[in-house]
C-alpha cells in the first residue's frame, strides 16, 4: 500500500510508552511528537493518541474520513479506556477528552480545540458523581458546548458569550466558575437551542459522533483565512496540514487544589535563565492563552502549590537539557498533580535569542556553531539589538499612563487603532505608525498585528495569543493592561481621568511594560551607541557584549571568507567598518 496510507494512522502514547518519537514532527506534529516524547522520557503526560497530518489533506479534498481511520481510531480508544479505567460514553465512569490541532511547525492560535468531548446530559451526572462536584461537571459541559458550536458548528463565540454574561450579571457574580449549578444547566439548554435554531440540527449527544465533528473541524481549520494568512507570512507549506491530538481530559477546573499555565525555561522577552510563565487556578487552558483572564506569574505558584511547583521546574529542566532548547510548556493541574500538555520550542525575542545562545554555548548544552545558525537566531532576530530604544532623557519627562506586562521588547510610537483591518489600511495609506489596542487579541487579528508597529491589550499574560504571536513577529507587545478600559463602539480608551481616541498618539515600552501618552522620543540601540556613536563603554553594556561574543564566534566560522560592504558615503563606509566589513565591495559614484 502506498501513499499516506502505508503507515499507521493512528499513534498511541500513555504509561510511559510511545508510538512516535520527536523526531516525527511531520507525522504526529509539534503537539503530538512532543506528547509522544515526554511520554518516553516518563514525564506525566494524560494518554492519548494522535491521527496522522497525512490525512488532513485527504480529508480536505474528499471531505471523507476513512474507515481504516475509524476502525484504528476505535483501537486506540479503547487502549485509553484500559489506560484511565474509564469509557467513553459511560454515564458511571465517562471518559472525556481533547481534541486539539497540531501541524509539524507551531502556529499558535490559529488552529482550533475542543475539550471536554464526550459530555452530554447522561455522562455530565456521571462527571459530578465521580468528582464530588456538579458545579465543576456543569461548567465543563458549559464549556465544551461552547467550543463545539464555534468550531464544529461555525457560530460566533460572541452569541455564547453575550448569553453568559446575561447570566454573571443575573446571578450577581464576575466569574464564570461562580455561576450556580442552575444558571450553569440553563445555559447547556440555551445554547443547545441556539445550535438548533441556527444550524437546523440538534446538538449531537453520541460521544462518537462528537469526536468525528471534531476531528473533521480540527482538519477544516487548517485552511481557515487566518491559518492561510499566518502560514504565508511565515512561509509555512500548504501541503504540511495538521495531525488531530486526542487526549484523556485532566481538569484544571475542579476547584482551588487545580489549575492550568503555561511556563518557560528561560524568560522569551529577555533570555534570562529562570522559570517564566504564569497560571491560573481553577481554569481550563484556554483561560490562559485567550487572554480573557489575566493569570498570576508563575512565581506565586511557589507559594500556592510548593509541590506542583518543584515538580514543574525539574520538569522545565529535563526538557530544556533533552530537547537542548528553550521550551515553552503547557500544563495542568489537578488537586495537585502535575500533567504535562505540550512542550514546544519557545519563541523569543532577539535579544532572547542572542542571550540564550551565547549562555547554552557557556553551559555545554550547544557548540557555537550551533549558536550561529538560523534555527537559533534567525537574521531578524539579530537585527532587534540594532532597533532604537527610548531616549532616556525623554522617557523621564513622559507620561506614563498605564502599565501592563512587557511581552515584547523595544520602542514603538503610533496612532491608536482598535480594529485590525483599520491598522492594516491605517499602514496600508501611511506606511507605518500605528498601535494595535484590543482587549485582547484573537487569532483573526493577525493581519492587523502584521501592519502594527506595537500591541497593547488589556487583558492576558505573558503567553496570551497576543504575547506569543508578536514575540514571534519582533513586535513590541505590552498586555494584561487592566487600568485600560476600552470602548470599541466609541473608539475610545480610558485611564483613570484620561480618554484617548482612535489616532491619538501612544508610546509603548516593551522592556517594561510602561505605556505613555504622545511620542516619546527614541535613540540608537546600545549596540550602536558602542559602534558608531562612541558614547557606551563596551563594559557598560551586557547587550553588545553578547553581541560582541556572537560576532566573534562568526569571525572564526567565516575562515577565509571575507566580508565588504557597499558604500556611496564616507559614513556608510564608516558604519560598516565599525560593524566588521574588511573593505568596499560595491561604491556606485553616481550617488556620491
Amino acid at each position: 500500500m502506498t501513499g499516506p496510507f502505508s503507515q499507521p494512522l493512528v499513534y498511541f502514547f500513555g504509561q510511559g510508552r510511545a508510538d512516535g518519537t520527536a523526531t516525527m514532527k511531520e507525522i504526529l506534529g509539534g503537539k503530538g511528537a512532543g506528547l509522544a516524547e515526554m511520554t518516553s522520557l516518563g514525564i506525566p503526560v494524560p494518554p492519548g493518541f494522535t491521527i496522522s497530518s497525512a490525512l488532513c489533506q485527504v480529508y480536505l479534498e474528499s471531505r471523507q474520513l476513512p474507515k481504516r481511520l475509524r476502525d484504528e481510531t476505535e483501537r486506540a480508544l479503547h487502549r485509553l479506556e484500559a489506560a484511565t479505567d474509564r469509557q467513553f460514553g459511560s454515564r458511571e465512569q465517562p471518559l472525556l477528552v481533547s481534541v486539539r490541532s497540531g501541524a509539524a511547525v507551531s502556529m499558535p492560535g490559529m488552529m482550533e480545540t475542543i475539550l471536554n468531548l464526550g459530555l452530554n446530559d447522561e455522562t455530565v451526572e456521571g462527571l459530578a458523581a465521580l468528582s464530588g462536584n456538579p458545579g465543576f461537571a456543569w461548567d465543563s459541559y458549559r464549556r465544551f458546548v461552547t467550543m463545539y458550536g464555534v468550531v464544529v458548528f461555525d457560530l460566533p463565540k460572541r452569541e455564547f458569550e453575550s448569553r453568559l454574561e446575561r447570566a454573571r450579571d443575573a446571578a450577581g457574580v464576575s466569574r464564570d466558575i461562580d455561576l450556580p449549578v442552575a444558571a450553569m444547566q440553563g445555559l447547556v439548554r440555551e445554547y443547545k437551542a441556539l445550535i438548533e435554531a441556527q444550524c437546523r440540527r440538534p446538538f449531537p449527544d453520541d460521544p462518537m459522533e462528537q469526536l468525528w465533528g471534531a476531528v473533521a473541524a480540527v482538519f477544516e481549520s487548517w485552511n481557515t483565512q487566518r491559518a492561510i494568512d499566518y502560514r504565508r507570512h511565515h512561509d509555512i507549506p500548504d501541503a504540511l496540514g495538521t495531525a488531530v491530538n486526542v487526549v484523556a481530559m485532566v481538569f484544571g477546573n475542579l476547584g482551588e487544589d487545580s489549575g492550568t499555565g503555561v511556563a518557560f525555561t528561560r524568560d522569551p522577552s529577555t533570555g534570562e535563565p529562570r522559570l517564566y510563565g504564569e497560571y491560573l487556578l481553577n481554569a481550563q487552558g484556554e483561560d490562559v492563552v485567550s487572554g480573557a483572564r489575566t493569570p498570576h506569574p508563575i512565581a506565586d505558584l511557589r507559594e500556592q502549590m510548593p509541590a506542583a511547583y518543584l515538580e514543574l521546574e525539574r520538569t522545565a529542566r529535563v526538557l530544556e537539557r533533552h530537547f537542548r532548547d528553550v521550551q515553552d510548556m503547557e500544563f495542568t493541574i489537578e488537586r495537585g498533580k502535575l500533567y504535562m500538555l505540550q512542550t514546544r520550542r519557545g519563541q523569543r525575542s532577539g535579544p532572547a535569542a542572542v542571550r540564550i545562545a551565547c549562555d547554552m554555548v557557556d553551559e555545554g548544552l550547544i557548540s557555537e556553531e550551533e549558536a550561529l545558525s538560523a534555527s537559533r537566531i534567525p537574521p531578524d532576530d539579530l537585527n532587534q539589538l540594532l532597533q532604537p530604544i527610548f531616549d532616556p532623557e525623554a522617557k523621564r519627562h513622559a507620561k506614563v499612563i498605564a502599565k501592563g506586562i512587557n511581552a515584547g521588547p523595544g520602542a514603538a510610537c503610533g496612532r491608536i487603532k482598535f480594529f485590525a483591518d483599520e491598522a492594516e489600511e491605517y499602514v496600508r495609506q501611511h506606511g507605518k505608525g500605528v498601535i494595535l489596542v484590543r482587549r485582547e487579541t484573537s487569532p483573526e487579528d493577525i493581519r492587523g498585528m502584521q501592519a502594527a508597529d506595537g500591541i497593547l491589550t488589556a487583558f492576558g499574560g505573558a503567553s496570551s495569543h497576543a504575547a506569543l504571536v508578536s514575540r514571534q513577529m519582533g513586535k513590541v507587545c505590552v498586555v494584561g493592561c487592566s487600568a485600560l478600559q476600552i470602548d470599541y463602539e466609541k473608539r475610545t480608551v480610558t485611564v483613570g481621568d484620561l480618554t484617548l481616541k482612535d489616532g491619538d498618539f501612544i508610546s509603548l515600552d516593551g522592556f517594561t511594560g510602561e505605556v505613555m501618552l504622545g511620542q516619546v522620543a527614541t535613540k540608537p540601540s546600545e549596540v550602536v551607541q558602542v559602534l558608531i556613536q562612541k558614547t557606551l563603554k563596551p563594559s557598560e553594556s551586557k547587550v553588545y557584549q553578547q553581541y560582541e561574543k556572537l560576532m566573534s564566534w562568526a569571525d572564526k566560522a567565516r575562515g577565509d571568507f571575507r566580508i565588504r560592504t557597499n558604500a556611496d558615503k564616507p559614513d556608510q563606509a564608516a558604519q560598516a567598518l565599525a560593524f566588521g566589513a574588511e573593505g568596499i565591495g560595491l561604491c556606485r559614484t553616481e550617488h556620491m
